[in-house]
């Protein structure tokens, strides 16, 4: 038996795990705008950099406190996690698989990992083969997913998650956790960061250093430049939404906060200008005046979010 839920999409992000949710909350009805969740989970002031600027940077950790800090949006992520490595992982598939069925039957919006590229993808359907998806490089999602290779990649991860409504936390709960992950991320905790990447200032640094050693993946280049200055152009829209919404006596530290965060994001467009996506060439990252170029940008940049983490911490101490 076949089954569907109309009009339920993701929203193209280039953090396709926000842009899965996003889509999830469009469909069921919940008004949070772009820059009060990725900035709301934190996202908008995290960066994660492995030391040749893989692509995987912006995947590659620990993603788990984006749920609890979803709640504070105002939904709710429940699902089946596990690595190929466990001895219950032909269970754990199945398991999934249950997970999207029930979760639709229901009318309920389901994401799941790896669907095809290494990102997440929204689950909108299935049928007696496997699950209906859509998200990054939508031409390969005309056919469904087996549930049988669910997970069955070289990352080796399945993940299949739910999606409901639940009660927004009240904006100063919101933004002072948010500010509090963003900070304790940044230190590039075990708990948060795989060997060979790093976080925050050190995540600059490995960013910067690949560059100098012309070591940067140019793939990885192109993406990860894509991704972290979509998380902060909207961490700006972020912190003057937060401005408006909690106690005006908060504006000129918001301010402060707005204008550091507005020179990272203006000196990340300037090294997405210099290694773009869609038209990116294996020349870009040969280019040594490209790369000086680059790692001069991410020095002014790490040195404005070094300002802005300080201002955050401050805000989150009052709050």
């Amino acid at each position: 038996m076949a089954k569907r839920l109309d009009n339920l999409s993701w929203k193209p992000m280039w953090v396709s795990h926000l842009g899965c949710i996003k889509g999830c909350l469009d469909f069921l009805d919940i008004e949070v705008s772009d820059a009060w969740l990725y900035g709301g989970t934190g996202h908008a002031f995290i960066i994660n950099l492995h030391e040749e600027v893989c692509p995987s940077g912006p995947t590659a950790w620990h993603t788990e406190m984006l749920f609890k800090l979803g709640r504070n949006v105002g939904y709710e992520v429940d699902g089946v996690f596990a690595r190929k490595n466990m001895l219950t992982f032909p269970e754990t598939q199945q398991k999934a698989w249950e997970h999207a069925r029930k979760s639709i039957d229901a009318g309920v919006p389901c994401y799941g990992w790896e669907l095809d590229i290494p990102e997440y993808y929204v689950v909108n359907g299935y049928d007696e083969i496997g699950c209906h998806y859509v998200g990054p490089c939508q031409e390969s999602a005309k056919k469904p997913k087996p549930w049988q290779e669910l997970g069955a990649t070289d990352i080796g991860v399945v993940e299949m998650y739910s999606v409901k409504p639940v009660r927004p936390a009240d904006d100063a709960v919101v933004v002072k956790q948010a500010f509090e992950f963003a900070l304790e991320h940044a230190q590039s905790p075990e708990k948060w960061i795989f060997p060979k990447y790093k976080a925050g200032l050190a995540g600059y640094d490995n960013w910067i250093g690949a560059l100098q050693a012309n070591k940067a993946h140019s793939h990885g280049m192109a993406f990860n430049i894509q991704v972290w200055c979509e998380c902060r152009s909207l961490g700006v829209a972020f912190l003057k939404e937060a401005k408006d919404r909690l106690d005006k006596k908060l504006g000129l530290v918001f301010d402060e906060a707005i204008a550091h965060y507005d020179i990272v994001a203006r000196n990340l467009k300037r090294v997405e200008e210099l290694f773009p996506f869609h038209t990116r060439k294996p020349e870009h990252i040969a280019n040594e005046k490209r790369r000086h170029n680059a790692a001069q940008h991410l020095r002014v940049a790490r040195t404005a979010e070094a300002a802005g983490l300080e201002v955050l911490k401050r805000i989150a101490t009052v709050l």
